[in-house]
């Protein structure tokens, strides 16, 4: 068999292929977002629809008259930011206008830039992640996803959320989201500190950021034994320690010589976890709290030693409000040291599970809480939003139908539309939006119009923070650019009474309500001290040793940064799987 025959490749029938053709030697058309379902080999793709026709014969159209102006190939025109406005043009003609690009965008970057984030923007990025090198093997599934199928995935040889293989609003099971991680390796350097510095400092606009974990055994992410206590969960399940969510922290804002970077503390709830609790104020000083109510990471004294830890809910007295109590004491306490000691940052949605509890997502447990914790802020990550990400078709079928199911007037979205509406008279409940917005904007812009729209029809553009979830999806401008273009459809807008997004609504998202919640002083991105670009040479070992790669050789570095200078190639868009032709 030749080498280039990948007929091995596919789990179609004789009868299937003779209806398909290679993508990458029939699909000669590369353009920056695919305009045709491309499969994997698992599942027999569709025809291209008639919208998809629309969008490709009209990017084409507007891709070869720009590059005939600028003297250039079609080809390279399309790996240019030209190419890119082209798309977007082209799906705003179809699809209904979306982003904010004009035609000019095609011809001239600072045409382009124009209709993106102003230079001195400040961007508070409200969740940031990175591993811990010992826990990396399993935790690649999401930066695949957002990657995309245009690179080999040995892990992942279809999209690993959506094995159902349901199509997004752009006929698509896998589209990529963000163009910059095509062919980009998922090695093991990828979230590590070097690159997670590079992205954040050097590769985005963020001003500040605040570093992200994750409390121990997530059921249906996680496997293994559930743990029965912190240290097992330190151990086996947290992607990064709260010592090293800190010892990031304290090296970066040390490097600037200001405060670029937050860092979360991990919340377990329980009484037999107060000591835990106790320890991170006393060591850590951390910034705010994270907790996750899915999480296996509550539990009571009274509890045996060997009984798992369990999920938890926001308004439970007898387990969560001791902790509340710890924290509240301490608040009073570090106020002038820790002025955002207060902030309760909770995990909720994206649990792939049709139970409908407060542990698994829904909001229920929110007000209450609230209530009785007024000099606290609840800042509710995700948004509530029902696994979405993981293309559920309920939620987006109900979304995207003509007549779909309402809650108090508005589509119902799982979860977060209850959430909004709960939320509407609670002042101190903020809503994020991190993977929420990354994981539809792209793909699902109608769903991403809904949600958006719906958290400012009801909760205002000063309770909403953007957030990345990064470095999941690579470095995040591509989201900072995308969240600033965006705009409701007017049509939305007039039949569900959405607000039109205005450039201060942004300004709000992207930062300015962070910095207040974290009581950040100046948002001129010009008063923050500049991360030096030989920060790789200051890393201590003693910083290497409690990030858990110890060792970590200076061939390590160099490799990165001969990848880093190569960075920014054009791409070709080259899509590798079967297509449909008959």
């Amino acid at each position: 068999m030749s080498p280039e025959d990948r007929t091995d490749d596919t789990w179609l029938s004789d009868a299937q292929l003779a209806r398909c053709a290679r993508a990458d030697e029939v699909d000669t058309f590369r353009s920056p977002i695919p305009a045709q379902l491309v499969s994997n080999g698992e599942y027999m793709p569709i025809r291209q629809t008639e919208k998809q026709q629309r969008v490709e014969a009209r990017t084409k159209e507007l891709a070869a008259g720009a590059a005939k102006k600028l003297g250039m190939s079609r080809r390279k025109f399309l790996a240019t930011t030209g190419g890119m406005a082209a798309a977007f043009l082209a799906m705003n003609e179809v699809y209904g206008r979306f982003f904010n690009v004009s035609p000019g965008a095609m011809f001239d970057t600072e045409a382009f830039a124009a209709g993106g984030p102003p230079p001195r923007l400040f961007v508070f990025d409200d969740q940031l992640h990175m591993l811990r090198q010992s826990v990396f093997a399993t935790n690649r599934g999401l930066r695949a996803l957002a990657q995309g199928p245009t690179a080999p995935h040995d892990e992942f040889p279809y999209n690993p959320f959506n094995p159902g293989g349901l199509l997004d609003e752009l006929g698509g099971v896998w589209t990529n989201w963000n163009p910059a991680l095509i062919n980009d390796p998922m090695d093991h350097d990828i979230y590590h500190l070097v690159n997670f510095i590079k992205s954040l400092f050097f590769d985005s606009q963020m001003t500040v950021g605040l570093l992200s974990n994750i409390t121990g055994f997530l059921p249906v992410f996680v496997t293994g034994v559930p743990p029965t206590n912190v240290q097992e969960s330190r151990d086996n399940f947290e992607v990064l320690t709260a010592d090293q969510t800190v010892g990031v922290r304290n090296f970066v804002n040390n490097l600037a010589g200001s405060q670029r970077l937050l860092a979360h503390g991990l919340l377990y709830p329980g009484t037999a976890n107060l000591e835990e609790i106790k320890r991170q104020i006393e060591h850590n000083k951390p910034d705010a709290w994270k907790g996750y109510t899915v999480s296996l990471a509550a539990k009571q004294r009274t509890d045996s030693p060997n009984d798992p830890m369990r999920a938890w809910r926001l308004d439970d007295e007898d387990v969560t409000y001791p902790t509340f109590d710890l924290i509240k004491k301490y608040q009073n306490k570090l106020r002038d040291e820790l002025p955002a000691f207060g902030n309760i940052c909770v995990h909720k949605g994206f649990a792939p599970t049709a139970d409908d509890t407060p542990q698994n997502g829904n909001p229920e447990d929110i007000p209450k809480a609230a209530r009785d914790y007024p000099n606290f802020n609840f800042v509710i990550y995700h948004s509530c939003l029902a696994p979405i990400l993981f293309y559920n078709p309920e939620p987006l079928n109900n979304l995207l139908s003509r007549q779909p199911t309402l809650r108090n007037g508005v589509p119902d979205i799982r979860w977060t539309t209850r959430f909004a509406q709960l939320a509407h008279d609670l002042p101190n409940v903020y809503a994020e939006v991190g993977s929420t917005f990354a994981s539809t904007v792209v793909t699902f812009p109608t769903v991403w119009a809904h949600i958006i729209g719906q958290l400012l029809k009801y909760m205002g553009s000063k309770r909403v923070l953007f957030g990345s979830d990064s470095l999941w999806y690579g470095s995040p401008q591509w989201q900072i650019e995308a969240f600033w273009r965006f705009q409701i459809p007017e049509k939305l807008q007039d039949k569900w009474g959405y607000p039109e997004i205005t450039d201060d609504d942004r300004r709000n998202m992207l930062g300015l309500n962070a910095a207040r919640l974290y009581h950040v002083g100046s948002t001129d991105p010009r008063n923050f001290g500049r991360v030096p670009r030989d920060f790789e040479k200051r890393i201590t070992n003693d910083l290497k040793t409690l990030l858990e790669f110890p060792g970590y050789a200076s061939d390590n570095f160099s490799k990165m940064k001969a990848r880093y200078l190569a960075e920014g190639a054009a791409p070709d868009h080259t899509r590798y799987g079967w297509i449909r032709t008959i």
